[in-house]
């Protein structure tokens, strides 16, 4: 992914405790693809969900990210 000024989880079936607490785990053990961007105090700043078949618009989350530099 080259060099990130984030830290990225991945989170999925069956270690998808995380997934499951978000509530972004589906019946049938597959999250759907979610980005979360939570600041260092631990509040959410961004949400975007899509189908797992769905990617979403990177653009959207480093403009995002950006916004807590």
């Amino acid at each position: 992914m080259g060099k990130l000024w984030f830290e990225v989880l991945s989170d999925f079936w069956p270690h998808g405790a995380v997934s499951a607490e978000f509530g972004v785990l589906r019946s049938d053990g597959v999250a759907e693809r979610a980005l979360f961007v939570i600041d260092k105090s631990g509040i959410i700043r961004y949400i975007d969900v899509h189908d797992i078949n769905q990617r979403p618009l990177l653009e959207d989350l480093v403009r995002e990210l950006e916004k807590l530099k």
